[in-house]
């Protein structure tokens, strides 16, 4: 109802089932994303059995947007503008979150996973593609709560994969996927 501007960087809005509607938890609703991918396309999850509270969480930036976006919009959708990681192409996931826009926030796997159900051709083997970094959820590799990893989304060369990696690093062929409130 409200006319929304075009954040700067954003490809186009997304409708994304609120998690809450999809299961109990963020990591459940996650691994349902997971479960529709399979049954689409061929997928890989590198982290299956490993994505349980003590191994992966949102991050406190996303949570937040979460908790606004449900406060202005009721209902069982968010609707955000997004984009799947050009504009952050090259930087690592760590300089990411330190340098969002003020009403930026990074997405995290569940929500990829979504764009991705509906966007199947982002990543499908092209060479010059770009591969998803995660960078609004945290991962915990030895679940010891060093989280220290982030969730990305890339081709394997038969399929889309999904794994965790280092936030540090810096690959030119990685962008982080981000969404924006509503200003």
């Amino acid at each position: 109802k409200e006319p929304f501007t075009l954040p700067v960087g954003a490809e186009a809005p997304f409708a994304i089932p609120k998690w809450q509607k999809v299961a109990a938890s963020y990591n459940e609703a996650t691994e349902k994303v997971f479960v529709a991918l399979t049954r689409k396309r061929q997928f890989k999850n590198w982290r299956e059995g490993k994505l349980g509270p003590k191994y992966h969480r949102l991050s406190e930036r996303t949570q937040w947007a979460h908790e606004m976006i449900a406060q202005k919009y009721p209902g069982d959708y968010m609707i955000v503008w997004a984009q799947f990681g050009l504009s952050w192409r090259g930087h690592s996931v760590r300089k990411v979150r330190v340098n969002y826009a003020p009403h930026e926030f990074g997405l995290g796997p569940y929500e990829v996973g979504v764009m991705l159900l509906s966007h199947s051709e982002r990543i499908s083997g092209d060479p010059n593609e770009l591969y998803i970094d995660c960078p609004g959820a945290e991962y915990a590799p030895d679940g010891d709560g060093r989280f220290s990893y982030a969730p990305y989304f890339y081709w394997s060369g038969v399929g889309l994969d999904f794994s965790t990696f280092w936030v540090s690093y810096p690959g030119s062929c990685l962008g982080s996927a981000s969404a924006f409130l509503p200003q």
